[in-house]
């Protein structure tokens, strides 16, 4: 069998020996995405297809062991070799039992590297010879609030049909995993889902990542590469930030609306794919159309379902919910569990969150690196959020309290911030917490 164009994920925590791999399986031809841990891993292959996932074994966090057996049960059709720099039968013995395709050893031997995939290819049948991938589980999908609740209400009867969606919403708002909501809930989910933001790709790159290329295309294009659409075939494809596409592939990509056929850049083949488009943007289209920048007809194409999702500041009772999803989902990483104390998260509450849920998780995460205990104080959070967030527990001293009275309300105050924990009352006041402790009795203090 001659050798073929595939889609490889290459897992490490050393970045070294990931450009290593990323040039030379490129140099061979092949399409390859990098991710630096197990946890990276694992939302790459929940995000798109790939056709093998080289993986290191020894990795912080989840290990390559533990992401090999989760990859095993949600994306079965992907195969996986690991690599070890503690090669021998029982680490080897254990990843093959888990599933694994093969195994090579480090120092990475690029030989060794290239004769497994080859070997990968050679047993993996015709190029369109795809197995069915079973249905993925969902990314928790997090919100209480009424507003919440009504949107996905519509995601879900929108998902049993087969029509295009268009999702608007600021950035942040989490549109790629309504996307995959959309995906999931609907009957293409045993097929693939395919993302792709059109923002982040070169203009020039772009319709070849979309419709693939023929060998000898252009300049680089060694072998024959199918796009994003023939890759999700059956399945969806999400088409991310789509106000930004040029004029000229707003053109290709309303004929292939239409009549579902494509032809790869250099080709002159119709190639007949089936998919659903999902496509999203933070724009304001209606205005892009009146000002020339978007195509009427591939508006209304897309536009045959259009929701919107809601910033967080109109959901703000979702708030408590989110900070406690990604207290979960970053707190392992420093090896102990989180809380929020409530004054920290009454400030999270009140404040506007302009960046949204990416604004608040990538506040969370920054607040658990920074706390050294078990819970999150105010001063964990960002400067803008702590200046902004409207916390009702900031006065001013009254004039004319005497300094018993004014000693009294500093140390309740502060006490009440730090939820009762005297050690941390004690570091900000600049104190030693048996002082902290004979001035609490001494103020009849009520905790």
């Amino acid at each position: 069998m001659d050798a073929r164009s595939m889609r490889i994920l290459v897992v490490d925590d050393q970045s070294s020996v990931r450009q290593l791999l990323k040039a030379v399986l490129e140099e061979d031809g092949h399409e390859i995405d990098t991710a630096p841990d197990g946890e990276k891993a694992l939302e790459a292959v929940a995000a798109g297809y790939h056709d093998l996932v080289v993986m290191d074994i020894r990795m912080p966090g989840i290990d390559g062991v533990e992401a090999l057996e989760r990859m095993r049960a949600s994306s079965p059709q992907t195969a996986v070799v690991m690599m070890t720099a503690y090669a021998s039968v029982e680490t080897a013995v254990r990843a093959m039992k888990l599933g694994a395709f093969d195994y090579v050893t480090k120092p990475i031997d690029i030989d060794e590297v290239r004769a497994v995939v080859a070997r990968f290819i050679e047993s993996s049948g015709p190029p369109d010879a795809v197995e069915e991938a079973p249905p993925k589980p969902s990314r928790e999908i997090i919100g209480a609030s009424e507003t919440f609740r009504e949107m996905l209400s519509v995601v879900h009867r929108v998902a049993e049909s087969d029509a295009s969606v268009l999702l608007l919403g600021e950035s942040g708002t989490g549109k790629e995993v309504i996307a995959k909501e959309i995906h999931r809930a609907g009957p293409r989910a045993r097929k693939p889902f395919v993302a792709i933001n059109c923002s982040a790709i070169p203009e020039g790159l772009l319709e070849s990542e979309l419709f693939g290329h023929e060998k000898g295309a252009f300049t680089g294009a060694v072998r024959l590469k199918k796009g994003r659409f023939e890759l999700a075939n059956g399945g969806t494809v999400f088409l991310d930030e789509i106000g930004d596409m040029s004029r000229a592939l707003q053109a290709k990509l309303l004929r292939f609306l239409q009549d579902h056929t494509l032809s790869r850049v250099g080709g002159g083949q119709d190639i007949t794919v089936d998919v659903r488009v999902v496509a999203a943007t933070n724009r304001d289209l209606e205005r892009a159309v009146a000002d020339g920048d978007f195509r009427q007809d591939l508006y209304f194409r897309l536009n045959v379902v259009t929701i919107t999702i809601p910033p967080l500041r109109d959901r703000q009772e979702d708030v408590p919910l989110l900070v406690e999803h990604f207290l979960k989902l970053h707190a392992p990483e420093r090896g102990k569990p989180k809380k929020m104390s409530p004054r920290a998260m009454r400030i999270a509450m009140n404040y506007d969150w302009p960046g949204n849920v990416r604004e608040l998780e990538n506040a969370v995460q920054r607040a658990v690196v920074l706390s050294r205990g078990e819970t999150i104080f105010p001063e964990h959070l960002p400067a803008k959020v702590q200046a902004t967030g409207g916390d009702p527990g900031a006065e001013t001293l009254e004039v004319g309290k005497t300094i018993r009275e004014v000693e009294r309300d500093i140390i309740e105050k502060t006490l009440k911030q730090t939820d009762g924990n005297r050690t941390k009352a004690s570091e900000i006041l600049g104190i030693s917490r048996r002082t902290l402790q004979n001035k609490i009795k001494e103020y009849k203090i009520d905790l």
